[in-house]
């Protein structure tokens, strides 16, 4: 079956370099704005691959360590390689007061033998007058639980890859970090390219959250400040029969890649992990021989090429293995593009894994977790010396109705498709939405377009500064009256859409609900509002309400604005302007509406643009079997969702001053009225027993 590549989300990038320049001390522009919070007693810093966090870590620990009166930095990382990143720096060199300095006895992730000589290591360290110690958070776990809470007082815990805690109580770490935290003696901070889990639980409890002071780069920052990369293209693509038939209809030989192939449990796998490398070797050309100093694969295309070709998935001789790995991290090779064109891995190269030239990660089967795919998408996100263009393709086994596995694929679909959503969303520039009324006016810094600022019209502008946004004007919006409100409309809002999209209720009734049956308001307004009294229980209701438009505005104009820029492209040839599709496509929505208000954005279905890129990419009749297998689940409604409905129709009342009808022509009004009837009818069985 041919595969129809459409990508998803396609974005382009200004190239201005930014990112890649240094101030006087040596510091990149992610660094320098974590310096600035340096005196926090606790630091989240939200940072996408590859943005130098470890670095700034480096910085921030210096500083805590010299000038804040702390006795020792101890640096957890989630896997052994990643240790790596905290080797010595000479930080003087570029500017810096000091250089970084780990005693290599002090970096156990280099340390052979397992974790409980390791431990022993970390209580001799505590001991000791060294400054700074770098550990698996396997290894700091151990620690915690044999020297206690208390031996950690006037120290730094730094904890890299945050998104590995969790505030489920069965979370061993994030249970220590709560005790950390409550004892209130350590300083912490916390970093992570993704601040969500793949399970959809929360990171950090409300309480332990409100206490850190957060740091955010975002993804537009990093990718619009770079040199080089120019493009970055997300898809994902369907297949029928045994994947590596299909492979090289997604994978080009000339292009840079990473190859995630399936799990052996997998439903894409075909349970030979080898035969499956065989057959993509096979594929790309013909098998020359292994290089003995690398171990890499050889393999010569029809074209006459010989690829290189590490194999990571071949574990029946784990010396040769070891090999290639210490090929791949052979520092001399670092800048080197010709040095291997195509990685195969299994569990392997992706958080944390270095290859700068890659401008493809090719995954098979859908991940575990949104969170991995961010951090493979990372993989392809680096820049590097002529490398204009980098894209991510997830490949995933077409929904069979008549296999066993069909509930399995339909819910690996909808997965995807909600990692398509998030992506597009952290890949965008931040929203800034503001409250049209009559006294509103221009902003300076902020540019509305060729025809500029419109008293008489809801505005779209784009203000290009420190923190690019866009400030859009929404009428019927409500303004956030805490701080810590106000801190959730500013740093929270992609993690409350990946909590949102990772809802499979939401996404199944957004996409496959019949037009004529589906009621918008819904999604927009009870799913998401659950979301956000979910993750904000003590928060006044109309700062929930306000952060709630501002996730559902967020989503929506993104995907409007997607919608905007495919019809474009399909009815022109002309490519759009570098850097502007996304807001000429918001602008267009904006400028197409008589008015852009709260209530229209709300009567948007957040995932009918996802819907038509599926359309694309899946078979007709594929379609209608998912469709129809989740028709069969339809869902009653719950006791929440009415009394949600009902609160909505209390509202109503308010501006309307009569309730609910449920015979009225809008489908929203009538399912706030079928709200209201519920909680009477259950009321009335509670009465009557």
């Amino acid at each position: 079956m041919p595969i129809d590549r459409v990508p998803s989300v396609s974005i382009t990038y200004a190239q201005t370099g930014s990112d890649q320049k240094s101030n006087e001390l040596g510091m990149r522009p992610m660094q320098e704005r974590a310096y600035e919070k340096r005196g926090e007693q606790y630091l989240l810093i939200k940072s996408p691959p590859a943005s130098g966090k470890s670095r700034a870590l480096m910085f921030i620990a210096l500083d805590k360590l010299e000038n804040q009166g702390l006795k020792q930095a101890i640096i957890a990382v989630p896997e052994k390689s990643i240790g790596a990143s905290f080797n010595d720096e000479p930080l003087s060199k570029f500017g810096f007061w000091a250089d970084w300095k780990v005693e290599p006895k002090w970096n156990l992730c280099n340390a052979p033998g397992g974790d409980s000589g390791k431990v022993d290591a970390v209580g001799r360290f505590l001991e000791s007058d060294d400054r700074v110690l770098v550990c698996t958070h396997a290894t700091f776990r151990f620690a915690v639980d044999k020297f206690g809470i208390e031996a950690f007082d006037d120290r730094l815990v730094a904890v890299d890859e945050f998104h590995h805690v969790s505030a489920n109580p069965d979370n061993k770490l994030g249970a220590q970090l709560t005790e950390l935290i409550a004892r209130d003696k350590v300083h912490i901070v916390a970093m992570t390219g993704s601040y969500f889990r793949g399970d959809a639980e929360a990171v950090l409890s409300p309480d332990d959250e409100a206490k850190f002071d957060t740091v955010t780069y975002t993804y537009y920052e990093q990718l619009n400040g770079y040199r080089w990369l120019k493009q970055l293209d997300i898809g994902y693509f369907f297949y029928t029969g045994p994947y590596a038939d299909d492979i090289l209809k997604v994978l080009n030989p000339s292009e840079k890649t990473i190859i995630h192939i399936p799990s052996v449990n997998a439903r894409e796998s075909t349970k030979d992990k080898h035969k499956e490398v065989e057959h993509i070797i096979d594929a790309l050309g013909e098998w020359q021989k292994r290089d003995e100093t690398t171990g890499f694969q050889l393999v010569k295309t029809d074209d006459g090429r010989v690829l290189r070709i590490a194999d990571l998935v071949d574990d029946t001789d784990l010396s040769q293995r070891a090999k290639v790995l210490n090929a791949l991290k052979d520092p001399a090779q670092k800048n080197n593009r010709d040095h291997v064109d195509i990685i195969i891995a299994l569990g392997m190269a992706k958080e944390g894994f270095d290859w700068i030239w890659c401008e493809h990660a090719l995954t098979v089967g859908y991940r575990a977790s949104l969170t991995e795919i961010v951090q493979i998408i990372g993989r392809a996100t680096r820049d590097a010396e002529g490398k204009t263009r980098a894209r991510f393709t997830n490949l995933i086994a077409e929904p069979d109705a008549s296999s066993d596995a069909v509930t399995e694929a339909v819910n690996d679909t909808l997965k995807a498709i909600a990692a398509s959503l998030l992506m597009e969303q952290v890949l965008a520039p931040k929203f800034d939405f503001v409250p049209k009324t009559p006294q509103s006016g221009p902003q300076e810094g902020v540019d509305y377009g060729p025809d500029g600022y419109d008293p008489d019209r809801t505005n779209v502008g784009f203000s290009d500064g420190e923190q690019p946004a866009y400030q859009i004007e929404i009428k019927g919006l409500i303004e956030p009256t805490t701080e810590k409100a106000k801190q959730a409309c500013r740093d929270d809002i992609n993690d409350i859409i990946a909590s949102f999209v990772q809802d499979r209720t939401t996404v199944e009734k957004g996409l496959f609900t019949p037009e004529e049956d589906l009621v918008p308001e819904e999604i927009t307004q009870i799913k998401m509002g659950k979301v956000i009294r979910d993750r904000y229980p003590d928060m006044p209701e109309t700062d929930q309400e306000a952060i709630r438009q501002r996730a559902i505005a967020a989503l929506n104009l993104t995907q409007k604005a997607a919608e905007e820029t495919r019809k474009a492209q399909e009815t022109t040839s002309e490519q759009p302007s570098a850097n502007t599709a996304l807001i000429d496509g918001v602008r267009k929505f904006a400028m197409d509406v008589r008015e852009l208000d709260i209530d229209l954005i709300d009567s948007i279905n957040p995932f009918g643009e996802a819907y038509a890129i599926l359309a694309k990419t899946m078979s007709e009749d594929s379609l209608k079997q998912v469709a129809g297998i989740i028709a069969g689940k339809k869902a009653n409604l719950t006791h929440e969702e009415a009394r949600d409905l009902a609160t909505r129709a209390i509202r109503f009342k308010e501006e309307r001053g009569r309730l609910p009808s449920a015979t009225a022509s809008d489908p929203w009004e009538r399912r706030m009225a079928e709200g209201i009837a519920f909680l009477q009818r259950k009321a009335s069985e509670k009465k009557h027993g």
